[in-house]
């Protein structure tokens, strides 16, 4: 039997995955833009819903180029000194900076170099080497998945700026969830970030999500329409689906055991992680709206006996979290597949 073409993990692109065409080019375009308008973005979104495959992608395409030189950072690492350290490992610079004789040994870098002082200075030490790689007339894309404001990162994007107002030749991809992200624009100290643009990845075109079924399964279109609206567009759900039914091919004419499957596998490996995270007030609000598929403000208030002021508050929060959706007027509703029937179930245990 062929291999699955859908997959459970994240970070890591499946081979069969619903491209963000019109966004990745988007931001290619920017970057590629003789006065880009932004060096950095950020790609924001729910657990599951394409981040680092969006990022991924970003970057490989970029990388294809031959332009670009392209560096994945750990956020929890000293971001500074990774990022000197692996510009340093690059064979094509590598040979630059021994020419230019930069001696990086006090950052335990490379050898020490006869009659040449050590530089001192982290920041000094990624001036000097990003003004080689502009004599090279190449670019350098810095990728940071999952952010969170920690001091690291703090510390990183202060000394990112003050490389780009000096027009140094590096570019900043980040991802985050919802309320990381809005945590780090929203810090004083990191004012640029305000103003980079952000990627807020919506649900997959159900349509395509339709016809990428349809191909794989051979299903009718009515069979490919229920599943693909089982996924609500939700990225995750979407691999989730399609590994289950190649797994066990049983399941497309079983939607019962389908669903039992397919609820299991959101619970643990999404929904449980986000349920975690909330407050007893969000649950309250989430519990509400769990027990219709849409429902109105004016009843949602009335029901958590909520002043106007409060509900906004935990609206805003739930929307920055990527869980409800407010794009209809006078009314809130939940965005993630199935999740009702988990917080219902859950419910229950509490």
């Amino acid at each position: 039997m062929a291999a699955n073409p859908f997959t459970l993990g994240f970070g890591k692109r499946p081979h069969t995955f619903i491209s963000r065409t019109s966004e990745i080019q988007s931001v290619i375009n920017d970057f590629n833009e003789e006065n880009s308008a932004s060096q950095s973005y950020l790609i924001t979104g729910v657990r599951g819903s394409g981040k680092t495959v969006t990022m991924t992608a970003i970057a490989n395409s970029l990388k294809e180029s031959g332009d670009w030189i392209v560096i994945n950072l750990n956020p929890n690492r000293d971001l500074l000194k990774s990022l000197v350290a692996k510009l340093y490992d690059i064979p094509e610079l590598h040979q630059l900076f021994i020419k230019a004789k930069f001696n990086l040994t006090l950052f335990g870098i490379g050898a020490a170099i006869e009659n040449v002082p050590p530089i001192n200075d982290i920041e000094v030490a990624l001036e000097k080497m990003l003004a080689q790689v502009k004599l090279l007339d190449k670019k350098v894309l810095v990728t940071i998945d999952e952010v969170t404001k920690t001091e690291n990162i703090k510390i990183f994007t202060s000394s990112f700026q003050l490389l780009i107002r000096e027009d140094y030749p590096i570019f900043l991809l980040m991802t985050g969830l919802y309320e990381n992200i809005y945590e780090l624009q929203n810090d004083a100290t990191l004012t640029f970030l305000y103003r980079s643009p952000r990627l807020d990845l919506a649900p997959l075109d159900k349509i395509s999500i339709k016809k990428r079924y349809r191909k794989i399964f051979n299903l009718t279109d009515e069979k490919a329409i229920n599943m693909a609206n089982l996924t609500a567009g939700y990225s995750f759900a979407f691999q989730t689906l399609g590994y289950l039914c190649w797994k066990n091919r049983n399941y497309l004419d079983n939607r019962k055991a389908l669903l039992e499957a397919y609820d299991e596998a959101l619970q643990s490996y999404v929904y449980q992680k986000i349920w975690s995270e909330l407050s007893g007030q969000d649950k309250k609000v989430l519990k509400a709206l769990s027990r219709q598929s849409k429902t109105r403000v004016k009843d949602l208030r009335e029901s958590l006996n909520f002043t106007p002021s409060l509900l906004s508050v935990y609206r805003e929060r739930l929307k920055r979290k990527g869980l409800i959706d407010t794009s209809e007027y006078g009314y809130i509703s939940l965005t993630l597949p199935r999740l009702s029937d988990f917080i219902l179930e859950y419910e229950g245990l509490e």
